[in-house]
């Protein structure tokens, strides 16, 4: 009997799902010349954290390609192909030089952007350093991160500051996660929301604040190259509403990891900034800043000191703990590693709580396309020059609960949600703090309508 005439309702029905089909490759494949890859490489991406560049060259594989970062004697980072173009040793094993990086082998010297400065094995007058060049990536640091552009030279875009990088009193620090998994499945996790009421809340303890125990009402927004959610909850007498905010193709932010609810509060921004970087198509890397400041994390619960190479201060990021402890309590790291090296979307059962999956997935196939909107954008979006706004927040409003239940509460909540991330994108004219006065006036106005 055809395994497909089977009803999927058949109990014990093992043996007619077994059949394993392929991956989407458009959206999951990173090498050179694949879709998703070539897209990709048109943005600056992060390879490394800074304190990962010492006096050895350090190996790193980005978008299927093998790399070697390094710092040189006179401070200038490279990020080189790995492979000497002489014979193939890897760079890994160099010397780094006052000027670029020697090769162990027979000594070829390469600057960062790939000249070959020296060939000293080759006859006086030999012109074989001028007849070519080693491949080399334009690559930038900026506060611990070391990133590199990996597009065509004529196309390179500027390097993109977000708002959130220059807020008063914030301090960026840098840290990775390794996943051994495709990066798209980790960065969907920022548009399931739903996920940290049951994994982080209600399954095996609270993992952050008890805070997020109940179901909120949740929205999502497209907005020029972005995706927002919102969610919306009843907490005691407040309503707090939150919004993470992700840009194509692979940066992202997150809100307060511990909210508690505990006072009316007014935009408070991100506390985590982050690329979904992939190594290969069934490995990735988190690379990102995690904020610390009085605002997102009042509390001080938050630890600088477990920020750093595949570390963070918040739970289940990495594959680091005892295997029984990752079982007794997962966290995001066994979820998504969990969902196979790269998710079968053929078998997925997508439900309401999906739909921000399903939203991203088709803006990232029509950015991959450069279908409609996103046709000829540049990686920085149209915000060169000045710092580009992000909306990830929380918004804390003093408006008690009002009896309602079910389906009208969600819709009167949603409702809520949906004007607080307007009062936000209305302060889009404004910049710095003139833009924080802006929406807070304008939120404050918004509770005192609600309370009437």
């Amino acid at each position: 009997m055809n395994v497909h005439q089977q009803t999927p309702r058949q109990a014990y029905s093992g043996y007619h799902l077994r059949d394993v089909p392929a991956e989407d490759a458009e959206l999951t494949h990173v090498g050179p010349g694949t879709p998703c890859g070539e897209y990709m490489r048109r943005f600056w991406q992060p390879v490394c954290l800074s304190q990962e560049l010492t006096d050895l060259p350090h190996a790193v594989r980005i978008l299927g390609e093998d790399l070697v970062a390094f710092r040189d004697k006179s401070g200038d980072v490279g990020v080189l192909h790995r492979h000497c173009s002489h014979r193939g040793t890897s760079l890994e094993y160099g010397i780094v030089a006052e000027h670029g990086i020697r090769c162990c082998y027979h000594g070829w010297l390469f600057d960062i952007d790939g000249t070959i400065l020296e060939t000293p094995g080759e006859t006086p007058g030999s012109r074989l350093r001028e007849s070519f060049r080693h491949g080399a990536y334009p690559a930038r640091e900026y506060e611990g991160l070391v990133f590199a552009y990996m597009g065509p030279p004529d196309e390179e875009p500027e390097f993109p500051m977000f708002d959130t990088y220059f807020l008063t009193d914030n301090k960026l620090v840098p840290y990775s996660c390794h996943y051994s998994c495709s990066w798209l499945q980790v960065h969907e996790n920022f548009v399931d929301p739903i996920h940290a009421v049951f994994l982080h809340t209600r399954l095996t303890g609270t993992q952050f604040t008890d805070a997020w125990h109940d179901l909120p009402a949740t929205e999502f927004v497209e907005k020029d190259a972005g995706l927002y959610y919102i969610t919306t909850r009843q907490v005691g007498d407040r309503v707090w509403v939150r919004t993470n905010h992700i840009m194509l193709p692979n940066f992202g932010q997150v809100a307060a990891l511990w909210e508690a609810v505990e006072k009316e509060k007014f935009f408070n921004r991100a506390s985590v900034t982050r690329w979904s970087v992939p190594i290969d198509d069934t490995n990735s890397w988190i690379f990102g800043y995690r904020h610390f400041n009085d605002v997102v994390d009042t509390a001080g619960i938050g630890k600088e000191e477990e920020c750093g190479v595949d570390s963070v201060d918040f739970l289940g990021q990495t594959g680091n703990r005892p295997y029984e402890e990752r079982q007794r309590e997962p966290g995001d790291w066994d979820a998504l590693v969990g969902q196979r090296p790269i998710a079968i979307h053929a078998k997925e059962h997508l439900g309401t709580t999906d739909r921000g999956v399903a939203m991203w997935r088709r803006i990232l196939r029509e950015g991959i396309r450069g279908e409609a909107r996103f046709a000829g954008k540049p990686a920085t979006w149209g915000y060169a020059g000045d710092p580009i706004h992000t909306y990830t927040h929380d918004t804390c409003l003093d408006i008690p609960a009002n009896g309602m239940k079910g389906a009208e509460q969600m819709a009167y909540l949603a409702g809520i949600g949906r004007e607080v991330l307007d009062c936000i994108f209305s302060g889009d004219a404004y910049e710095g703090a003139e833009r924080k006065g802006h929406v807070e006036k304008r939120l404050r106005d918004l509770r005192d309508r609600y309370r009437g």
